[in-house]
């Protein structure tokens, strides 16, 4: 059992920058992939950025890749989203998630995750 708390949302200016955290509880998170969703008011989620049990591997959306970056520190069951030239379009709220058996960064629908945070509400003025 794994469970996932947000953290580090805000109301930042355009082209600013924030940076999320995913806080987990749970001896076996450090085996999970972590993947990190949005879901903006009226519009279906969106997948952001998922990255590996290891922290070796990611993979992003192309509307974040280059702005955004993912990592981990296992020592301390933390992955982490940095969010730099942050555009209004990238208001949401953000999710990060996890699936049993999941180890590599994927992409995702969502569908099939079975652990998430309650998410953290991030937005960014123009």
């Amino acid at each position: 059992q794994v469970q996932l708390v947000e953290s580090g949302g805000g109301l930042v200016q355009a082209g600013g920058s924030l940076r999320l955290s995913c806080a987990a509880s749970g001896r076996s998170f450090s085996s999970y992939a972590i993947t990190w969703f949005r879901q903006a008011p009226g519009k279906e989620r969106e997948f952001v950025a998922s990255i590996s049990w290891t922290g070796g591997s990611n993979v992003y959306a192309d509307s974040v890749k280059g702005r955004f970056t993912i990592s981990r520190d296992n020592a301390k069951n933390t992955v982490y989203l940095q969010m730099n030239s942050l555009k209004p379009e990238d208001t949401a709220v953000y999710y990060c998630a996890a699936k049993r058996g999941l180890a590599r960064a994927a992409i995702s629908n969502g569908d099939g995750m079975d652990y998430w945070g309650k998410g953290t509400l991030v937005t960014v003025s123009s």
